[in-house]
């Protein structure tokens, strides 16, 4: 097999896994109301094969690899010009996808980190795995986040030692592990779910170092989806959410037997850490690509709906779109930035410039919260106060809506660009925007730790000490 088609990956959902949502078992991802939007969501990375193929498919022996064509998802970067076609495939799937992460995008940034850190048999598994990735067109999920317990205590300290996915049983064929992971993004219509080291780990904590990959219908392993979004809804008050949505889960595995040519890590706490945050390096240039459509959302909607309102005149309205532009141009040019600076890592994996892409996710998370309350600002308190899609389709009510809701648009143009901007800004799907900015792909403070760590502040010291005639040397 090569490419999957969207129906494909769509008919390889229909598996008998345990999803549960909302209190009951799904008996079919696909079919489900509620859910099926999602899959609809990360059908958008196997249907641009199709519609873009220069953009989003390889060659094989572009990368010396079996498949005569493959994912441009997958394709491993050896380059910085491999990461600036990365990042360009996943801004244009994110723009289909009205701004949000798709599904390809963070199951090859574990393959990436797989194969840069891991060692021996677990890198010889990973690079096994990669190629049945390629030949079978799998979509990953990525289980890293542990649910963590008590935060001050390390895994081996918890009271329950479950609060951290370990195992507990391994033999010649396999190991088996208990516990949960948290935020799984993809996990209910991925085909397998990669699961990584939240954390670095000490000596104590062999049995929490582990890392591997199994299909979605494994025995033992059950999926509670998050209820955000619930309920079904309609395209002219909900123009984002009723047609793009994630599903995330609680991943819980319950002695889950895993063969041991699926294991990359097993206790080697020693490598814990450094898995874990290859596996940053990737996601966050992922975040920071597929953020772009967002900024473009955010600055379009603030220029329709200042126009709609008749303000885009008023002095105060062009300062807070001006300051949007540069909030949005900084974040692209950081993005830009950190795939010019990339370099090379282990076994031959490049990676973005860490501290670029840093910069790039911080300035997104920081502003993102005033660059939506800028938005409330210039839509008013229709986004909490308008019609419905009853009130709209009901015909002697709307003449009324008509007549009383125009501006220097006509009310069905204003309504509409509320309603977007009410979707993103103001309903569940707003707070739940507002959560990933602050906390997806991780949070302020860990990306400020990583700016702190990429920035080597040798050369500014020295030059300093120069310019202050202490030389540029120690004491």
């Amino acid at each position: 097999m090569a490419l999957r088609t969207a129906q494909q990956y769509r008919d390889g959902l229909r598996d008998g896994r345990r999803v549960h949502y909302r209190g009951e078992r799904v008996a079919d991802v696909v079919a489900h109301p509620e859910l099926r939007p999602a899959v609809d969501h990360s059908a958008l990375c196997y249907s641009i094969a199709e519609d873009l193929p220069d953009l989003a498919v390889r060659k094989g022996t572009e990368a010396g690899t079996d498949p005569e064509t493959y994912s441009a998802f997958y394709h491993l970067p050896r380059t910085p010009e491999d990461l600036r076609d990365r990042g360009a495939l996943i801004e244009e799937v994110s723009r289909r996808g009205a701004g949000t992460i798709v599904l390809k995008e963070v199951g090859s940034d574990a393959l990436f980190a797989l194969l840069r850190a891991t060692e021996g048999a677990g890198l010889e598994r990973a690079q096994a795995f990669y190629q049945r990735v390629l030949e079978e067109d799998l979509a990953l999920a990525v289980a890293q986040t542990d649910v963590k317990g008590n935060r001050v205590l390390g895994p081996s300290q918890q009271s329950d030692p479950d609060l951290y996915l370990r195992i507990v049983d391994s033999d010649a064929e396999s190991i088996t592990v208990r516990g949960a992971k948290t935020h799984t993004s993809f996990s209910a219509n991925a085909d397998e779910i990669v699961v990584l080291p939240t954390r670095a780990m000490g000596p104590g904590d062999a049995d929490w170092a582990v890392s591997f990959a199994v299909p979605v219908d494994t025995p033992g392993l059950d999926l509670y989806v998050s209820p955000y979004a619930a309920g079904e809804r309609d395209g002219f008050s909900f123009p984002l959410s009723s047609r793009h949505k994630l599903l995330e889960s609680l991943t819980v595995f319950d002695d889950v037997r895993v063969p041991r040519d699926r294991v990359f890590l097993e206790r080697r706490p020693e490598l814990a850490g450094p898995l874990a945050i290859a596996f940053v390096d990737y996601h966050r240039f992922t975040a920071v690509n597929y953020k772009l459509p967002m900024l473009d959302i955010i600055v379009g909607a603030a220029h329709l709906v200042a126009e709609a309102n008749g303000i885009s005149r008023a002095g105060h309205v062009r300062d807070k779109i001006a300051k949007l532009i540069a909030w949005s141009e900084t974040v692209r040019g950081l993005a830009e930035l950190s795939a010019l600076r990339a370099r090379e890592g282990a076994q031959g994996v490049w990676l973005p410039d860490p501290l670029a892409v840093n910069m790039a996710k911080y300035t997104f998370a920081h502003g993102f919260h005033e660059a939506t309350a800028t938005l409330v600002d210039l839509a008013g308190g229709l986004l909490a106060t308008g019609p419905g899609i009853e009130d709209w389709e009901n015909p002697s009510i709307r003449a009324v809506l008509e007549k009383y809701y125009a501006a220097a648009v006509p009310a069905e143009e204003r309504l509409r660009i509320l309603n977007f901007v009410g979707d993103l800004t103001a309903r569940d799907y707003g707070g739940y925007q507002a959560v990933l900015a602050t906390h997806a792909e991780g949070s302020l403070e860990a990306e400020k730790m990583q700016i702190a760590r990429s920035y080597d502040p040798s050369t500014a010291v020295a030059y300093v000490r120069d310019l202050a005639g202490l030389g540029v040397g120690g004491r």
